[in-house]
């Protein structure tokens, strides 16, 4: 029911008013109310025993009039309006969706290809950041987007989650040269393994043993993908392996020193990430591998040509950002977890299966049980977790 509320001065009489349809009367501790503006249900906190000594407060200085009741969004966030219906509210959801799964095949495409004609990771890891980190700006420039609040305190712990985000990138980078896109996505699905192994003793959190066990395929999975991939090497192996430990890291770290800054969304925190990210990359890209640039952008230039050697490098620096952004936008329509992992894990299937079928791979039948394993593993491994959150949350209302 819709409540109002108005208070009149001591000074001032109190005048009888007929009862409005639909509006119930609210009675002021020290004065008469009448009806009046329809306030919503997110007012009904103003009615409660805490509240009534303000109201007090309030009544003694001055009415409160119809039009300062101040109205607030029953929805909030979410990137979603009050008058949007269900309807519009999932065709949105499926529009970011599919945005999301389309920017990130064309950022691995366009990724692998650059890489291909201009091998030198830590260059194309770079550009990545530093077009994230344009693209950001951009965005809080024009408006189109709330230009995030930060500290000193919060940029000193952002560099300790932007050091990992560095690593995570440019190992992954790596191995996406060195390996077939497929592959490197499939050994990335181990990404759990470490999570559950490096939260316990950074975050001191436990895991009951079906956490544990839905590792299992994951690893299996993965080694049954080794055992007949055709562009396995060590090399790329080991950096897809480094590049989970830095994502995971990453993602622990975030969680624990950037924790109390709720007020930074998804989106924002990334670009952030990306731009303090840059500092490390740029510099260490320089000194990592400066001195190959000039050969490879000729040998580039003989191969691929200038034109497309720059449109590639382009496409894959604006849908590395655009794929991590819309992932955040699916967040932002209030999808639970297990939605969110649902589609994460089919996402990992549109990627291998569209890099299979434009690259033409070959990929043995023991190939596809292996990555079917795997990431079927990662999917239970969400279940998993998420069940273990719902039972922790059980626990402590119980105990409390």
């Amino acid at each position: 029911m819709n409540a109002a509320i108005q208070c009149c001065s001591s000074a001032r009489p109190t005048l009888a008013r007929k009862p409005v349809a639909g509006v119930a009367a609210v009675r002021c501790p020290t004065h008469r109310l009448a009806p009046a503006a329809k306030l919503s249900t997110a007012h009904v906190a103003f009615l409660s025993r805490s509240s009534l000594p303000s109201l007090r407060a309030t009544a003694a200085k001055r009415a409160i009039r119809p039009s300062r009741v101040v109205k607030v969004r029953a929805a909030e966030g979410a990137g979603a309006s009050v008058n949007d219906t269900p309807k519009v509210t999932q065709a949105r959801l499926v529009l970011y969706i599919v945005a999301w799964y389309g920017a990130n095949i064309i950022f691995n495409i366009a990724n692998k290809k650059s890489l291909t004609a201009f091998p030198c990771p830590w260059f194309i890891s770079t550009l990545q950041l530093g077009v994230s980190g344009l693209f950001m700006c951009f965005l809080w420039i024009t408006k189109l987007h709330p230009v995030p609040k930060v500290d000193n305190k919060f940029f000193k712990a952002l560099l300790v989650v932007a050091a990992f985000h560095t690593v995570g990138h440019v190992a992954a980078c790596t191995s996406f040269g060195q390996m077939a896109v497929s592959f490197a996505h499939i050994v990335k699905s181990a990404e759990p393994v470490f999570s559950v192994a490096l939260a316990g003793p950074i975050l001191k959190e436990t895991y009951p043993y079906y956490v544990w066990l839905s590792l299992v395929p994951i690893v299996a999975g993965c080694g049954l993908s080794a055992m007949k991939e055709v562009s396995f090497a060590w090399n790329g192996f080991n950096n897809a392996m480094l590049s989970n430990v830095g994502m995971v890291l990453r993602n622990i770290y975030s969680k624990k020193a950037l924790g109390d800054y709720k007020h930074i969304d998804g989106i924002n925190l990334f670009g952030l990430i990306s731009i303090a990210s840059l500092l490390y990359c740029a510099p260490l890209a320089i000194l990592m591998e400066g001195s190959l640039w000039s050969s490879a952008y000729n040998t580039a230039l003989t191969n691929v040509g200038k034109n497309e050697l720059f449109k590639q490098m382009a496409v894959a620096g604006i849908f590395y950002h655009l794929y991590n952004q819309f992932s955040y936008m699916v967040l932002n329509q209030g999808v639970s977890p297990v939605t969110f992992s649902v589609g994460n894990t089919m996402k990992r299937v549109a990627v291998v299966v569209s890099s299979v079928l434009f690259f033409r791979n070959p990929v043995a039948l023991l190939n596809w049980i292996g990555s079917g394993v795997a990431i079927f593993g990662t999917f239970l491994y969400s279940l998993a977790k998420d069940k273990a959150a719902n039972e922790a949350k059980a626990a402590s209302a119980s105990t409390a």
